[in-house]
């Protein structure tokens, strides 16, 4: 062989490996396989009271009314196993300001009875929660028959 067509050979073995070892477009780094039916875009969840300071991403947030959206950002890094679509930001705000934001776990209401304890709240409501001998705080909303599951340290 000479040596244009040793070159070619090389480059096209190149790109048969890179093409093999790239993850496929269609699953955009998601390692779960198959669908949910959950929004993508942002979602308002509604108001919520705090009644005590937590912590939010790192970050004190005190006791109050905050409204909640959930944005489209999935939370970083990718967990193995999950699909990025349901672990996601959420916003607390208060006006146009945001004062802090957690990870949001979306479950959507084929898998609610697979993980919940206890009864969903109702639709289009929020049920706001200690849990583990006040150290946690669980903010479960239920929207449109999805549930969103944010857990906050208290302090």
């Amino acid at each position: 062989m000479n040596r244009q067509n040793v070159v070619a050979v090389i480059v096209a073995c190149a790109a048969i490996g890179l093409t093999a070892a790239s993850p496929s477009v269609g699953f955009a780094g998601q390692t779960a396989p198959g669908t949910v039916n959950v929004p993508t875009g942002e979602v308002g969840l509604g108001s919520v009271e705090l009644p005590r300071r937590v912590m939010a991403d790192g970050q004190a947030l005190a006791s109050g009314t905050y409204d909640l959206r959930v944005t489209a950002d999935s939370a970083n890094p990718d967990a193995p196993g999950q699909l990025a679509v349901l672990e996601r930001w959420v916003e607390f705000r208060q006006g146009d300001e945001v004062k802090g934001r957690e990870v949001v776990s979306i479950v959507p209401e084929s898998e609610i009875d697979s993980i919940a304890k206890s009864a969903p709240p109702g639709n289009g409501t929020a049920r706001v929660e200690m849990l583990k001998d006040n150290e946690y705080l669980r903010v479960w909303v239920n929207q449109n028959n999805i549930h969103y599951f944010i857990h906050l340290v208290v302090g």
